[in-house]
């Protein structure tokens, strides 16, 4: 039994690991992103949304070490903090490119903005990477009647996705979203409440994963030249963490942050996580002893994975709810009520009637 943390959830769990599952070992996570230089081509296209701290600013590190020539963009609320990792990112990497854009994500409206000024920079992207988040468990709203929470969690999340497909469907190589959160937290999904503003406590954090990788599937479901990762990355000390007593947090066994910029990226770039069509280059080549990730369908190389913070498949206890929920018809209706919040949000519009959002 393990205490641990979701950083994006803010939940403080005891989770009896499942004995069954191996650990990716750091060695092995290292020996990939060394590959990544050689293996990938020059010039890969990443954009990090949350990456001015914690998580995010760890994998864009990560991805300016090991990459050729990388182009980064990077989104977040802090012009102050953008421009001490924009340095440090050129010193990394001198001959990166790193554009940082400030904006609150967690309305839609800005998003849409920020993805349509990407639009007009670039032809394709290869890493969408998402880890936007707010060290907050109340139930505030954002000015456009969105639970803050789930929105920096979900809604501006797939947003930034639907928006940028296009360019990621355009890579020539490695086509891939990466959100992290509960990745293996999945529980019961309330129907009447997927906004979560009334969802008890303790069942929120099971809830926001559920939503997270059903909303995940729909978009893989007509995508399959694009792999998608719900990730969950173990307790990481990060801001999203200052809300906690410091008597709990002496209590914790943290993954060191550079450990995490490293599974991060090893998940971002490992052909660990084909899309899945695999008709062409999906990632670094594994190595000898690592195999295909299973995914949300139970099935190996599927294109959308539930992955724990060890890099490993989530339990077969996990696979089998998703497979309850998808067959009781939720990843359409999660889907059906993500599109009436945008509609909502942007266009001032009603939700339908096939949403049960209530």
């Amino acid at each position: 039994m393990i205490l641990d943390i979701c950083p994006s959830a803010g939940m403080v769990t005891i989770r009896q690991y499942d004995t069954e599952l191996k650990m990716v070992s750091l060695s092995s996570v290292r020996s990939s992103n060394s590959l990544i230089s050689s293996t990938l081509p020059a010039g890969l296209v990443g954009l990090f949304v949350g990456g001015t701290s914690g998580i995010g600013e760890a994998a864009l590190k990560k991805f300016a070490q090991y990459t050729t020539r990388p182009r980064a963009y990077i989104v977040g609320r802090s012009q102050e903090a953008a421009d001490r990792i924009v340095a440090e990112c050129q010193a990394l990497n001198p001959s990166g490119s790193y554009i940082f854009r400030k904006a609150d994500v967690s309305l839609i409206r800005n998003v849409d903005e920020v993805c349509k000024e990407i639009k007009t920079k670039e032809k394709a992207i290869n890493i969408l990477f998402l880890s936007c988040g707010v060290p907050s468990m109340d139930r505030s709203k954002t000015s456009e009647d969105i639970h803050l929470l789930a929105a920096l969690n979900y809604y501006s999340r797939i947003r930034f996705i639907d928006n940028l497909l296009p360019l990621l469907r355009r890579a020539s190589v490695l086509r891939r979203v990466v959100t992290v959160g509960g990745g293996g937290y999945e529980s019961e999904l309330d129907v009447t409440d997927f906004p979560a503003l009334r969802v008890p406590q303790d069942k929120l954090r099971g809830h926001l994963t559920a939503l997270v990788t059903l909303g995940l599937e729909a978009i893989a479901q007509r995508v399959p030249n694009v792999s998608f990762i719900h990730d969950y990355p173990g307790t990481v000390r990060t801001k999203l963490l200052d809300y906690l007593p410091e008597e709990m947090l002496r209590t914790l066994e943290f993954i060191p942050i550079d450990e995490s910029g490293e599974r991060q990226l090893y998940i971002a770039t490992s052909a660990r996580f084909p899309p899945a069509d695999r008709v062409d280059t999906v990632g670094v080549p594994l190595g000898e002893e690592i195999g295909v990730a299973t995914g949300t369908s139970g099935v190996v190389g599927s294109g959308m994975y539930s992955i724990s913070s060890d890099c490993e498949n989530v339990s077969s206890t996990v696979l089998e709810l998703l497979g309850t929920m998808r067959r009781r018809g939720l990843v359409q209706e999660v889907r059906q009520h993500t599109e009436d919040e945008f509609s909502r949000a942007t266009l001032g519009k009603a939700p339908s009637s096939a949403s049960k959002q209530s």
